[in-house]
């Protein structure tokens, strides 16, 4: 109960900036909300994509699942919220970036690196569902075969995260706004341990900082 009371104590303090001493943002907002960015995060208690980017209500449409994957516009895996949530942000809000935000130590990258999430002899619907990334972990163990499981577990995350983009590619009404130029897809990894945000760059093939660790040089 202690910590269900910390949250109403949260709450509490939310209400106060937000109905009383900032009250024009949620008077913006109780009628329609307008987002321009949509984050696919996962759902890992560590990794909350409004907290990570400073965001106020109403900044971010977000979805959130096990290791931040996306499906195939066709796919074995049904998923019909993540597909239903995917259409309404791009089709009825018309935002204008999707970001797959990944994150180091991510447990059901972990289940897949390690075998539960192909066997399913732990879960009843993980290994299923982490299955959608499985072509990243076949990558990963045929270029990285003799590295540590922690650098194997790192690199499928990051895999997971293209995957993901590529995904989202074969969305018809997603490809046909990337191709316009009216829809921006974004690849950014967070890393728990340094603090670092990294985010895909097609030019150099690679994750690469976006916002640097504290305290190391820029």
């Amino acid at each position: 109960m202690k910590d269900i009371a910390r949250f109403i104590a949260g709450f509490e303090r939310f209400q106060i900036k937000y109905f009383q001493d900032e009250q024009s943002l949620f008077s913006r907002l109780r009628h329609s909300q307008q987002p321009r960015v949509l984050v696919i995060s996962c759902c890992d208690s560590r990794v909350d994509p409004a907290m990570l980017t400073d965001a106020d209500p109403g900044d971010l449409f977000v979805i959130r699942n096990v290791a931040n994957l996306v499906p195939p516009y066709v796919h074995e895996i049904e998923a019909p919220g993540i597909r239903a949530a995917l259409e309404f942000a791009v089709k009825s809000l018309e935002v204008e970036h999707i970001i797959v935000l990944g994150h180091s130590n991510c447990g059901g990258i972990q289940a897949l690196m390690k075998g539960e999430g192909i066997t399913q002899n732990q879960y009843e619907f993980i290994g299923r569902w982490v299955s959608i990334a499985r072509h990243a972990r076949e990558r990963v163990l045929r270029e990285l075969p003799q590295k540590p499981l922690a650098l194997q577990e790192r690199a499928c995350e990051q895999a997971a995260i293209l995957l993901s983009l590529e995904n989202l590619l074969s969305f018809p009404w997603i490809s046909e706004r990337v191709d316009n130029n009216s829809l921006a897809l974004h690849g950014w990894y967070f890393d728990i341990v340094s603090g670092e945000l990294l985010s895909y760059s097609a030019e150099t093939a690679g994750f690469e900082p976006l916002i640097s660790a504290p305290g190391s040089e820029t």
